[in-house]
């Protein structure tokens, strides 16, 4: 305070004798202490070189791997055993520090790491019962003994203080408070708040209630004797005891208390998180220093999608696995990664990830294959094919069932993933070229050693990752634009072309247009939340492998099933086993009806073409357009059926030939009145026996004139089948219970004949030699002879009842 110049300063109260004597006595004191505190200050100093702090490592514990919302997905102790989930205190709810600090040390930001009067009132009640009923140890003094084991002695408790003031003298009180917070003891292998939270309550200790504050804030004490997962009273009492604290205390108001006290300790089994175990394994391989790995899954979703699959599996034999991903199409970040159905079960081979092992896709590939066929311009939606025995310079590919269809379009041949079409699609697009396009788009095949891209791996002659394939198919939701599956926030997107829009819009639409007679698949013609499921299924041979992947406007959802070691599982395969299951996990993901809809490009329009020739029909005569189809178009190519490979007799295709007046046909020197030339569609020699009659009429050359050269137009020499009647009416032997078998011919057949009975694939034979077929249930049924050069002959019978 300052005075004016003018007014004379108080007096001072004390006489200036007593003054003076005040001040030596001060100057005494001072003398006497300086040497004293300098000397303690030496001691200290020298006490805390001699025995520096042993801090716990900053990146030392154990590592957590989180979900995108921060609950942990699975923990990996550290090389002691211990749990421990990095916090800061600003992570934690504010009434679990509000009960700690008030229970524990409520003088804690005031004391410099011991309070004396804690300390006297400890020693006393001690003399007074005979026994420590309060140690007076502030919440620095804990974090002393945790980080270090000290002895309950007397010289124990020196230490302890020691310490104690060391931690106060290097760390701020924040500093201390985290130290806590990341390792006070909560029973069993758990350490630190958050792993105590998670552990006991599942959820983490920012979202606590104040009965679980109250709980978790005096469970340190005594750990073993007040686990609630054990000792469930006796935690209730201890919780209700910082309850009535908070509330004498002013803190927590009277209702919150009433509320508190009715909630009852339920803790669960104490474990260590374990939804997305593979993938968290695969992280923590990845990045074994980080402590904490934040990944993009949805830790519910996870848990839900988790819990069907156990449930689904357990329908299907024993051994059997299986792997899921889903990925959003806007980011291609994963939202569920399932390697295995069951992690702990060694009879599954639950440790191996089925995500990342290579396997064979079946037919998974097809869609990527009439897509890039659709950008080379050679089909359209509704282009011929022929669904029959074919020989590919050797090869002879069948289809699942061994049946045949003769003439589909490439939607069909696709939808009902028919083996040879896909095959004769690849032999124009060279599979070469087909497995370098894959590799541009993130699936890189797996061949055998030594071995070159051939036809078969269209039908899963070659191996690939279930996260390929999803990361593939995300292009039929992203104009084209194939991606690698994202796992952490952090992780670059990796964009890869595959397939032009229009030719990614064209395949979208043909599979999401195809019904699924399966539980839980979206009815024909209706429209769910997810839109239309574009969807694919594939079986690998000898049922190995079992696959269906699904593309929603926001996701695409991969499912394979099998077992690990590769061992068949005869009857599993992609329709009957893995759709169901794809179906069931889009049904549980969030709904997408916000996101952009498949909308259809500019570069895709649709043109009615005609079979057989396959050209436009507003371009194609009346007479020749045998079949009207509505098909897609990229950039206005509209391609002829394919030609026909080693036919030399037959000319499939528009065929022009000259006529007499009669109709017959006059060969190149032979010519007759009123000679005219007439055009023929001719359809390919293959689809002959599935022909209507009317059509195979009209496909039909005109006979030969008399007297006219052979002109080579005629188709090979015709066949008969020998052996049974047309017609015929056969009955097996009573008790018998073998099938009826039949011996037959093919007469006038020159090289390979392929014998089908009801459109399956029987067995072949060479020129007329026997043939030997099993019939086995009674009813009509059709066998067909077919020779390599499209001639064919037919025969019905019925097998009647014994």
């Amino acid at each position: 305070m300052k005075f004016p110049a003018s007014s004379p300063p108080p007096p001072n109260p004390l006489p200036a004798v007593e003054r003076g004597w005040i001040g030596r006595y001060a100057i005494r004191t001072l003398r006497l202490v300086l040497p004293v505190l300098g000397a303690l200050a030496l001691l200290a100093f020298a006490l805390d070189r001699l025995f520096p702090l042993q801090l716990p490592a900053p990146d030392t514990g154990s590592t957590v791997v989180l979900a995108r919302d921060g609950t942990p997905l699975r923990a990996f102790a550290d090389s002691d055993g211990v749990w421990r989930y990095p916090i800061t205190p600003q992570q934690v709810s504010p009434l679990y520090l509000q009960a700690l600090l008030t229970y524990e040390d409520r003088w804690f930001y005031r004391h410099p790491g011991v309070n004396p009067y804690a300390l006297l009132r400890g020693a006393a009640t001690a003399l007074r019962h005979g026994h420590i009923v309060s140690g007076g140890s502030t919440l620095t003094m804990q974090v002393a003994r945790i980080i270090e084991p000290i002895p309950h002695t007397f010289g124990g408790k020196l230490v302890q203080i020691f310490r104690a003031l060391q931690l106060e003298a290097h760390l701020s009180k924040a500093q201390i408070l985290e130290l806590y917070l990341n390792h006070a003891p909560f029973g069993g292998p758990i350490q630190g708040v958050q792993a105590a939270s998670w552990a006991y309550l599942g959820k983490p200790a920012s979202r606590l209630s104040h009965a679980e504050a109250a709980l978790l804030a005096v469970l340190p004490q005594t750990p073993s004797l007040l686990r609630p997962d054990r000792h469930p009273d006796a935690a209730r009492q201890a919780r209700d005891k910082v309850l009535r604290r908070m509330r004498d205390e002013g803190l927590w108001s009277d209702a919150q208390i009433r509320d508190a006290e009715i909630e009852p300790v339920v803790a669960r089994s104490l474990r260590a998180p374990l939804e997305a175990a593979l993938l968290a394994e695969r992280l923590h391989r990845q990045q074994p220093q980080a402590r904490r790995i934040v990944t993009t899954i949805d830790a519910n979703l996870q848990r839900a999608v988790e819990d069907r699959v156990s449930d689904y599996l357990s329908r299907l034999p024993p051994r059997t696995s299986a792997a899921i991903l889903v990925v959003d199409n806007a980011t291609l970040e994963a939202r569920v990664y399932v390697g295995t159905a069951e992690f702990a079960d060694p009879l599954r081979l639950g440790h191996v990830d089925m995500v990342r092992a290579p396997r064979s896709p079946g037919s998974t590939l097809k869609p990527f294959l009439y897509g890039l066929a659709l950008d080379d311009g050679l089909i359209t939606s509704q282009s011929l094919l022929v669904d029959a025995p074919q020989d590919f310079n050797g090869y002879k590919p069948g289809n699942f069932d061994d049946s045949f269809s003769g003439p589909v379009s490439v939607a069909e041949a696709l939808q009902r993933s028919l083996n040879v079409p896909a095959v004769d699609v690849l032999d124009h697009v060279g599979p070469n070229r087909f497995v370098a396009r894959l590799a541009n788009g993130g699936i890189d095949l797996g061949l055998p050693q030594g071995a070159q891209p051939n036809l078969s791996i269209i039908l899963g002659g070659a191996s690939t990752r279930l996260e390929n394939l999803v990361g593939a198919y995300t292009a039929f939701a992203n104009g084209g634009i194939a991606g690698t599956p994202r796992y952490l926030p952090e992780q670059a997107q990796q964009a890869r072309h595959l397939l032009s829009p229009g030719a990614a819009w064209i395949i979208r639409t043909i599979l999401s247009t195809n019904p699924a007679d399966v539980e839980g698949a979206p009815l024909e013609g209706t429209i769910d939340r997810h839109g239309a499921v574009a969807w694919k299924t594939g079986t690998s041979y000898g049922y190995r492998d079992a696959w269906a992947v699904g593309v929603t406007n926001s996701w695409t959802v991969g499912v394979w099933i099998g077992r690990p070691d590769g061992t068949p599982s005869p009857g599993q395969y992609g329709a009957v086993t893995s759709l169901p299951l794809m179906f069931a996990v889009v049904d549980m993901l969030p709904d997408d009806r916000t996101r952009a809809r498949n909308v259809q490009p500019l570069s895709v329009r649709s043109v009615d073409i005609c079979w057989p020739l396959g050209g436009a029909a507003s371009s194609t005569p009346a007479d020749l357009c045998r079949q009207r189809r509505t098909a897609w178009v990229l950039d206005g190519a509209v391609p002829p059926t394919f030609a026909e490979r080693d036919v030399t007799a037959w000319s499939a295709g528009l065929v022009s030939v000259r006529v007499n007046a009669q109709g017959q046909r006059l060969s190149a020197t032979c010519h007759g009145k009123q000679e005219h030339t007439v055009q023929i569609a001719r359809w390919p020699a293959l689809a002959s026996p599935w022909l209507h009659d009317d059509d195979a009429a009209r496909a039909t050359l005109p006979p030969l004139a008399p007297n006219c050269a052979p002109d080579s137009l005629d188709v090979a020499s015709p066949i008969r089948i020998a052996g049974l009647t047309q017609g015929v009416h056969l009955r097996q032997a009573p008790n018998s219970t073998q099938p009826l078998r039949v011996t037959l011919q093919a007469l006038g057949a020159i090289g390979e004949v392929q014998w089908l009975l009801d459109g399956r694939l029987q067995g072949s034979s060479v020129g007329n030699a026997n043939m030997q077929l099993a019939l086995p249930q009674a009813g009509d049924h059709q066998i067909t002879a077919l020779t390599r050069n499209g001639a064919f002959a037919q025969l019905r019978l019925s097998v009647d009842k014994s």
